[in-house]
Parts: C-alpha cells; sequence; structure tokens
C-alpha cells in the first residue's frame, strides 16, 4: 500500500485529495495546523490504519518513524483574507515549510509534489499563461508574502531536484473551487454564492473586467495524481483555460442559484491581477490532462454542499436538465 503524507490536509484541496488517495487505495497521513483548515473538512474520514490526522504547524522539523513513498505539500494560507491576516506565516510555510518537507522526502526516498500557485506570475503580461513566463509580481506590495513564498518554493524545490537529487514535481494551481471552501473565504465563488443564498449583493471589486478561469475540485486532484504519476519535474499549470470576467461569473452564479440578488461594485484591491487563464499544453502532453466538470456544473455541486443551500435548490433542480 503506498503511503502519502498530505499537508494542509484539513483544508479545502488537501481533504479532497485525501478522499481521492482513499479511494485510490492510499494509506495517508494528514498534516495540519488547523490555521485555516478544519477538522470538519475530514470528520468523514475514519481514523485507522489507512488514515491517520497529524496536528503539526510546519514551520517547525517533522519527524515520522515509518515509510513515506509521496509528499503532497500543500500547507499553506490560500486566501488573501488568510494570507493577510498571516502575512509571516505564509513566508514561514512557504520557506521553512517547504524546506522540512523536501527534508522528509529526501530521507524517505519520496516522490515530493509542491502546490505552487497561478500567483507566481503576479499581474501578467503574457496571456494566457505558459510554464515558461516568469512572471510579473511587486514584491513589496500586500499579495507578495503568498507570492514570493510561492516563488520561493519553487526555487528550493528545483534545487533539492538538481543537488540532492529529490524527486520532485511542481503543480501551478489556478483558481480552483467546490465544495468545502470556506463562506468566509473570500473568494470569489464561495463569496457570490454565499451572498446569492442569503438574497445579498454581490459584491464584485473594479468594473468586474478583470478575468479568472475557474477550476473544479475534483479535476485538480485528478491532475495532482497524474503529475505525482509522471516523470515530469518542471512547473506544469493545472487550471481550466476557460476565461471569464468576475461579471460574468456573478452572473452566472445569479442563474445558476435562481437568485434575486443584485450585483454592486466596490473598490479594487491593490494588484489584483487583471488576467488570469493557464496555458495547459503542457498538462495535455506530459499528464493527458484537462478539466472535465464545467463551470454550471461545478456550481451546483458546490451549492449543494453549502449550508442552507436547500431553499435555493428547490428552485434550481429544472435548470438542470436544461
Amino acid at each position: 500500500m503506498v503511503t502519502a503524507v498530505v499537508t494542509g490536509g484539513a483544508g479545502f484541496l488537501g481533504s479532497h485529495l485525501c478522499d481521492f488517495l482513499l479511494g485510490d487505495g492510499h494509506r495517508v497521513i494528514c498534516i495540519d495546523n488547523l490555521d485555516t483548515g478544519s477538522l470538519e473538512n475530514i470528520q468523514h474520514i475514519e481514523s485507522g490504519s489507512e488514515f491517520r490526522f497529524v496536528h503539526h504547524d510546519l514551520t517547525e522539523p517533522l519527524f515520522l518513524d515509518e515509510p513515506v513513498d509521496v509528499v503532497y505539500h500543500l500547507a499553506s494560507p490560500a486566501s488573501p483574507i488568510d494570507y493577510l491576516r498571516l502575512p509571516l506565516h505564509t513566508l514561514k510555510v512557504g520557506a521553512h515549510g517547504t524546506h522540512h518537507m523536501l527534508g522528509l522526502a529526501k530521507f524517505k526516498r519520496a516522490r515530493f509534489l509542491l502546490a505552487s500557485t497561478s500567483e507566481v506570475y503576479g499581474d501578467p503580461q503574457v496571456h494566457p499563461q505558459p510554464e515558461t513566463y516568469w512572471g510579473h509580481v511587486n514584491s513589496v506590495g500586500p499579495r507578495g508574502v503568498y507570492d514570493e513564498a510561492k516563488r520561493y518554493a519553487e526555487a528550493i524545490t528545483m534545487a533539492y531536484h538538481r543537488q540532492q537529487g529529490v524527486d520532485t514535481c511542481i503543480a501551478r494551481i489556478f483558481n480552483t473551487y467546490g465544495p468545502r471552501m470556506r463562506r468566509d473565504d473570500g473568494r470569489a465563488i464561495p463569496t457570490f454564492l454565499r451572498q446569492a443564498i442569503e438574497s445579498e449583493p454581490l459584491t464584485v471589486f473594479g468594473a468586474g473586467s478583470q478575468t479568472r478561469s475557474f477550476c473544479y475540485v475534483d479535476d485538480l486532484v485528478r491532475g495532482f495524481s497524474l503529475l505525482v504519476q509522471s516523470e515530469e519535474h518542471l512547473p506544469v499549470n493545472l487550471g481550466n483555460p476557460r476565461e471569464m470576467t468576475l461579471l460574468e461569473l456573478a452572473e452566472t452564479v445569479i442563474r445558476v442559484t435562481g437568485s434575486k440578488s443584485e450585483i454592486v461594485f466596490a473598490a479594487l484591491p491593490i494588484d489584483d491581477p487583471q488576467v488570469r487563464q493557464p496555458d495547459i499544453t503542457r498538462a495535455r502532453q506530459v499528464l493527458h490532462w484537462e478539466p472535465e466538470v464545467d463551470l454550471e456544473e461545478g456550481l451546483r455541486r458546490t451549492l449543494r454542499s453549502q449550508v442552507g443551500a436547500a431553499t435555493v435548490l428547490r428552485h434550481t433542480v429544472p435548470a438542470v436538465g436544461r
């Protein structure tokens, strides 16, 4: 049985990855300090010989007295609300946490996956963004704590591969959504869904003309698995190449939920990227991967998981068959 370590395993992405790996016959060791993750995300998983939760802050070294075959390093605050609230910890987990987990992978001779981010591209001047683009990042802006933590994490990952011979891979994750995102996460889809469910106005920043590309979580974790099984070491974009404006997203959420909410506009955050769209050519060629779940279906799946969504769903069921 393959033993996988998942850091950040009680978070949104991490908990879905734990589910996927257990379903694929793996043994899973879930590591989380619960700063942004929650035990609620993994409460449906029965602890035992195939699943173990370890409460640990990865800014401190981690020792595991058992074999490990693969390390999925996802631990990090990921939403602007979280990394602006925890700027120093975000930098430390990107630096010290990645260093500690690479050391574990080296000692255990395990395959190592770094969950990086499209934020390494900053506010891009190349569109869509291929892995060969070096980015346009404001290192001293408020978002720099997350952007630069991930850029450093990529650099140390490649250094461990080149100098220490660690078997590494890097996933650059674009906007991902699905069940278990916190309602107060601050990112667009959980915020829009919460506002629509509660019949509040949907808040769009700026004119809503900035673009994003949204990938459903099941597609993403499948991409993780394929990347780990590959022999690729350079970064690979994982995301949905369908680009849309945030205003279009807000209108789609209103349509899917059947909400009567209006759309209101607020000031644009500092250094908010104006465009974001992955070039997934490498993922298609190397992994034979591309997203399968379209946005409206993914939103319906996410909506069904939202607490208190049942009332809204009564109005959305007919739309499924259209």
